[in-house]
C-alpha cells in the first residue's frame, strides 16, 4: 500500500492536496509538525479544523502533545493517530486515549531508535511507522539503514504492521517492500511531481514488477 504524505504550512495547499490525492487514492496521511518536535511547522490545530478530507486518512503527529489533536482529527473522519515514540509523555495513556474514542493508534520511531526502546507498546499499537528520515523537512534524503531495522522488525513481530516513511522514490520503495514493508508513505516524489497520479502509478508498477 502507498499512502501519499501531505506536508504543509497553508491550509490552502494541503487542500489542494488531498484534492489531487482523492483522485487516485482512497487513503492519505496528513502530516503535522509543531516547531517543537521539529524545528519545522506545518498547518495550525485552528486551521485543520476547517478540512473536508473525502477520502479514508491518518495524522502522523510529530509534536510534543498528540493529544491536542486528537478530537479534531476524529472529527475529520480519520481512522488512525500515529505518534512519536521520542516525545516525553505516558505512552500507554495516549495510546489508550486514542482507541478509547474509537481509533487506531500508531507508533513511529526515528531513525536512530532501537527496537528494543519501544518494544514494551507492541501489544498496544496497531502499526510502527519507520522513519527513513530524520523527521521535519520535506524531501530530505532517505536514510538504507533503517531497512535492516524493518527486516529484523518483521522477524520478530510478523504480526504487525510495518510501515516506511521520508525520502521514498522508487528505488528505495521496491527495497523497502523487499525489507517487509507493509505500507510506504510518500511525500514530495508524489506531491511535488508535475503529476502526481502518475507518479503514484509509477510508484505502484515499479514495486509490483520488481517485488514477487
Amino acid at each position: 500500500m502507498i499512502i501519499p504524505a501531505l506536508l504543509t504550512k497553508n491550509k490552502d495547499e494541503l487542500q489542494s492536496m488531498i484534492n489531487t490525492c482523492s483522485a487516485f487514492t482512497d487513503y492519505v496521511q496528513i502530516d503535522i509538525m509543531d516547531g517543537k518536535f521539529v524545528p519545522s511547522e506545518s498547518v495550525s490545530l485552528s486551521t485543520v479544523k476547517d478540512l473536508i478530507i473525502p477520502v479514508r486518512s491518518e495524522a502522523h503527529l510529530m509534536v510534543t502533545d498528540p493529544l491536542e489533536w486528537l478530537d479534531v482529527f476524529k472529527k475529520l473522519g480519520s481512522e488512525k493517530i500515529v505518534f512519536h515514540y521520542e516525545i516525553k509523555k505516558d505512552h500507554k495513556d495516549i495510546i489508550t486515549r486514542i482507541k478509547d474514542v474509537g481509533l487506531k493508534a500508531g507508533l513511529a520511531v526515528n531513525p536512530l531508535t532501537k527496537i528494543n526502546k519501544f518494544k514494551p507498546l507492541l501489544g498496544f499499537v496497531d502499526s510502527v511507522l519507520f522513519l527513513s528520515v530524520n523527521p521535519g523537512f520535506y524531501g530530505a534524503d532517505f536514510i538504507p539503514e533503517v531497512l535492516d531495522k524493518i527486516k529484523d522488525f518483521k522477524r520478530l513481530y510478523p504480526e504487525i504492521e510495518a510501515g516506511v516513511d521520508g525520502g521514498i522514490k522508487p528505488d528505495n520503495a521496491v527495497l523497502a517492500k523487499r525489507a517487509g514493508a507493509d505500507f510506504i508513505c510518500v511525500g514530495s516524489a508524489i506531491l511535488k511531481s508535475r503529476d502526481p497520479a502518475q507518479a503514484y502509478r509509477n510508484l505502484l508498477k515499479s514495486i509490483n514488477e520488481q517485488v514477487s
